[in-house]
């Protein structure tokens, strides 16, 4: 089972996502679906299936507070001159990344890379006219929207041609 814990973007901010998604609309992106959209806490990738309770069982030890998030700005990885994926940024702030790493250590999992909160726009295929579509990124200007996240959950993503499939295993909300 390929897993992953994340925070899901609520319905009521998605079409100022997808506006975005709009703006950079070109033939060398393969868009993110609206369902889709997410804010990865952890990437567990392939776990055997008779450890997902287990995992559930850390998952549901962890508190944590309300947290208000906030759109930044749009970015690339790995880095402009060799751009696989555009993301909307999220602010980091420290309830935010203390949830990554409590979630982390929970399941003393240590993750490949840092923590670096985003929600993925598209990926890139191939660019043909590089320069003019990182010009087309740098003029994108995002507003600062914000949201409200009292729960994040353990998903388990089937991967399809027409793109992947996300079964939620389950939910964790706040501890008041």
């Amino acid at each position: 089972m390929r897993l992953f814990i994340a925070i899901e973007i609520p319905e009521e901010i998605k079409d100022y996502v997808v506006g975005l998604q709009n703006l950079i609309k070109t033939d060398f992106l393969k868009a993110t679906y609206p369902k889709c959209f997410h804010l990865t806490l952890l990437f567990l990738g392939d776990i055997d299936e008779d450890r997902v309770e287990n995992i559930k069982t850390k998952l549901r030890d962890i508190r944590f507070d309300l947290l208000n998030l906030t759109f930044d700005n749009i970015g690339v990885f790995p880095n402009q001159n060799y751009i696989r994926v555009v993301w909307l940024g999220i602010k980091e702030t420290e309830l935010l990344t203390k949830l990554a790493e409590d979630v982390s250590a929970a399941l003393r999992h240590k993750p490949d890379k840092r923590f670096h909160p985003h929600i993925t726009l598209a990926r890139v295929k191939h660019i043909s006219e590089k320069e003019k579509f990182k010009e087309i990124l740098k003029g994108i200007k995002t507003e600062p929207k914000c949201f409200k996240v009292s729960s994040f959950k353990l998903i388990m993503s089937t991967l399809q041609k027409e793109g992947p499939i996300y079964d939620v295993l389950e939910e964790f909300n706040i501890w008041k």
